[in-house]
């Protein structure tokens, strides 16, 4: 469901799907309850991105207290714990049993308990993914299955409307980065192109307006499309380098996810097509790259130069800080590149990047 008031409809629609609700919100649930996302059942709140730890003591919780439906009202972190939490309701065994690279990975043997997600931010869309993702051991890691997918998902521009600009910025680069990755990954397809090219044209005209003027509901508006098309492009197509770095970069550091892939994007972009350029110049993936540039520059002439150049543009005027502000520093490289090698999403990035010139798309955004 989507559109102004939306929101409203939560109770009514998580009545149809069970009796007790165990309500999953961020650290500001006042604010989706003042626009109107209101609900009564029994409340989990979630500070910060959600560890393991988080997840098992929210099942113990909604497990003592009979609940057999979630409804997750918050940014990501939020919708990734009421979904984590759904799934292991009904599970045996502790997240690690779950986790992909760090746990056992095993599949989920029971279906996972009904989720309602309603988003307050614009930028992961994480309500039309099968995944959560999850810090643990200072690693990022994603718990997935297919019934992981929210039965129901309530988006409402209107709940955005009091974000703090930074946190706007943060989650709109987001939001830009999983519209981008996914049309030129290896993974790519008719309708997540069509999926992703609508969710980058709303970022490239609206980001700027809507950090900048918060109250301006078509701005905020057209941030909550390009989220949602970016969460259903990246789950049914793949990301990049971009977010294989992410994972790795935000579970060692305090760094915002949506910052870290917007100082990532331009370098990433740059040596791909270079690769690109030197291993296969007549692939699409070039001609991909040219079509970003002409969405998120408004030119039809547009070259490849041209977008990097517009999303250098956009960094610097939303103050991006350089990763070594979060203490990013060279010797921690080596890892990181290591890391990023391994992370799910690298195996989307249309060209399989060295580790030297993954060294030179860190170096470039420290």
């Amino acid at each position: 469901m989507f559109g102004e008031g939306v929101a409203a409809e939560v109770e009514a629609v998580a009545a149809g799907l069970g009796s007790r609700a165990l309500v999953v919100t961020g650290s500001e649930p006042r604010r989706a309850a003042d626009a109107g996302a209101r609900f009564s059942g029994e409340s989990w709140l979630v500070r910060g991105e959600p560890t393991i730890a988080d997840i098992a003591a929210g099942v113990a919780f909604a497990r003592g207290r009979g609940c057999d439906v979630v409804v997750a009202i918050g940014g990501g972190s939020a919708l990734d714990a009421g979904k984590a939490i759904a799934a292991l309701m009904t599970n045996d065994g502790e997240p690690l049993d779950y986790l992909e690279v760090v746990g056992r990975g095993r599949a989920l043997e029971r279906a996972p308990a009904p989720v309602v997600a309603v988003p307050t931010t614009a930028g992961t869309g994480s309500e039309v993914t099968r995944n959560a993702v999850l810090v643990a051991e200072n690693i990022k890691v994603s718990l997935r299955s297919p019934g992981m997918l929210p039965r129901a998902a309530l988006v409402d521009p209107l709940l955005t409307l009091s974000l703090p600009a930074n946190v706007t910025a943060d989650c709109g680069l987001d939001a830009l980065t999983q519209c981008l990755e996914p049309l030129v990954c290896n993974k790519a397809g008719p309708l997540t192109d069509a999926l992703a090219r609508e969710g980058l044209s709303r970022a490239a005209r609206s980001l700027r307006r809507a950090v900048t003027h918060g109250d301006d509901v078509a701005a905020r508006t057209d941030m909550c499309v390009a989220s949602l098309c970016g969460g259903l492009a990246l789950a049914n197509a793949a990301l990049g380098a971009v977010h294989g770095f992410a994972g790795p970069i935000g579970g060692m550091f305090p760094a915002p996810h949506g910052a870290v892939c917007a100082r990532l994007l331009p370098e990433v972009i740059f040596h791909n097509c270079e690769a690109l350029r030197a291993r296969d110049p007549e692939g699409a993936a070039l001609r991909r790259y040219e079509e970003v540039a002409r969405i998120v520059t408004g030119h039809a002439r547009a070259e490849i130069a041209d977008g990097i150049a517009w999303v250098r543009e956009i960094v610097a005027e939303l103050g991006v800080r350089p990763l070594s502000q979060y203490g990013v520093t060279a010797e921690h490289l080596p890892a990181l590149v290591a890391a990023g090698r391994r992370a799910s999403s690298m195996k989307g990035n249309p060209v399989v990047l060295t580790d030297d010139e993954l060294t030179a798309v860190l170096t470039a955004a420290l």
